[in-house]
């Protein structure tokens, strides 16, 4: 009966309902994507100031502004490395198993209206857009439009500046913080209550509104994206298993239930909160779960970039066109800049592979609007290769900083610490800083005159 009321087991059964509907009645799950949309909004709503508490606090710990420089800097190494592979990955799955091969499709047929539709008539950001975008107008503006390099960004210099800060303010601002912190991830535990509800809606519109068939329509194509998804992932877990001693089976065992939700809404932003709680409750510090995981969403999304080499090579073949070793070395340096910016982009995917299409020059850009019926079945690869990939580039880093605690990390993984124990330890916690805030208030009002 335990089973039954983990939040696990609630998401798998939402999500297998939500397939049925569907698939019996389509018109029905096409209605429901708002039980979907509104749970990703609340979730969202509360990812800005969460974010910046956490780094907030976990930079005033540690008190040294190189150390959150090294930081910042050995996670984009590790980012850049990452993404790499994943694009040389895609690259390779895509000329050895030739998904696109022999469909002989002609680009003058084809209808390439709805990847305006898909875009809303965006486009990505050029390198130095990108770099000036990181830098908000205000800084109640970076928290008004969820724009998390900026609230990174605002986090950092606050942090900074309040570590070095010596006065009692230092103490009484972290002391307030932390418990905003608390009270948030409370808030947090109310919203994911209706979390079977949301992955239930957000996979009832995808079969409904999709279709089943497409699966049939672009199989191989599909089979490809996924079979170098698992591929990476591998590696993944080796390189993990080798840096940190992290076992990557147990880790997804342990986040099982966001992991189920994330696949379930199609959306990894919507785990953040639980995976960054997670993350240090697993032994990575704070500071660097903060630092790590946010920009990851912006800087490491190793599933797209498995997508987009590979559906690159995939539309070329599609309309019998054989990229040259040149054009494919041009798709891979093209890719390894659009996928930065990807972030937070309407149609993000297809504005890459557009302009991935007019660098090339070798096929033309309608032709991307093949990949039209498939996108939506690799969301589910997507958001599991990239949620993975933050989640593991925090532990290497928090390694290479020697901010992880690894015994700690095993007895959590391995269920030596049960989730008992750490809800307690928790409690446990927010019970010593409250008295520790009761301590200083008390202190406040009896002045040394008085005594």
């Amino acid at each position: 009966m335990s089973f039954m009321k983990s939040l696990f087991f609630q998401i798998i059964v939402a999500v297998i309902i939500g397939i049925g509907v569907g698939i019996l009645w389509p018109n029905l799950g096409s209605l429901l994507q708002p039980l979907g949309t509104g749970f990703i909004k609340l979730i969202k709503m509360i990812i800005a100031p969460l974010i910046f508490m956490v780094i907030v606090t976990g930079i005033a710990k540690i008190g040294d502004l190189k150390s959150v420089g090294r930081i910042g800097l050995k996670a984009i190494v590790w980012f850049e490395i990452a993404t790499t592979v994943a694009l040389v990955l895609g690259l390779g799955t895509a000329n050895l198993l030739r998904p696109g091969a022999g469909m002989n499709a002609d680009p003058s047929t084809i209808d390439a209206s709805g990847i305006e539709a898909k875009t809303n008539g965006s486009e990505l950001p050029h390198t130095v857009d990108f770099i000036m975008n990181i830098i908000p107008t205000s800084v109640v503006d970076a928290f008004a439009q969820n724009a998390l390099l900026q609230v990174l960004l605002v986090a950092c210099l606050f942090g900074v500046a309040l570590a070095v800060t010596e006065s009692k303010a230092k103490e009484n601002v972290l002391t307030l913080i932390e418990n905003l912190l608390g009270i948030v991830f409370r808030i947090i535990g109310y919203i994911m209550k209706l979390a079977p509800i949301g992955a239930f809606g957000a996979m009832a519109y995808t079969v409904g509104a999709y279709g089943a068939s497409t699966l049939s329509s672009f199989g191989l194509l599909i089979l490809a994206c996924y079979g170098a998804a698992l591929l990476f992932l591998v590696m993944l877990a080796l390189a993990a298993w080798w840096i940190t001693g992290l076992n990557f089976l147990q880790f997804v065992k342990y986040t099982r239930a966001e992991v189920m939700l994330a696949i379930g809404t199609g959306s990894s932003e919507v785990v953040m909160p639980r995976m960054m709680d997670k993350l240090t409750k697993a032994g990575c510090d704070r500071a660097v779960v903060g630092l790590v995981v946010p920009t990851g969403y912006s800087f490491n999304l190793d599933g797209a970039s498995i997508y987009l080499s590979l559906a690159t090579v995939f539309v070329a073949q599609a309309v019998g066109i054989e990229l040259t070793l040149m054009q494919q070395i041009t798709i891979l340096l093209v890719l390894m800049l659009s996928s930065k910016g990807m972030a937070g982009v309407p149609g993000s995917a297809f504005l890459a592979l557009s302009a991935t299409a007019v660098a090339v020059n070798a096929f033309p850009v309608a032709a991307v609007a093949l990949l039209l019926g498939a996108d939506r079945f690799m969301d589910t690869m997507r958001v599991f290769t990239n949620l993975m990939g933050n989640c593991v580039a925090a532990f290497v880093v928090a390694k290479w900083e020697g901010l992880l605690d690894q015994k700690r990390m095993r007895a959590v993984l391995s269920g030596e610490i049960s989730a008992a124990e750490l809800e307690r330890e928790e409690q446990a916690a927010l019970s010593l800083l409250k008295l520790n805030m009761q301590e200083k208030q008390g202190k406040a009002v009896v002045s040394p005159e008085m005594s």
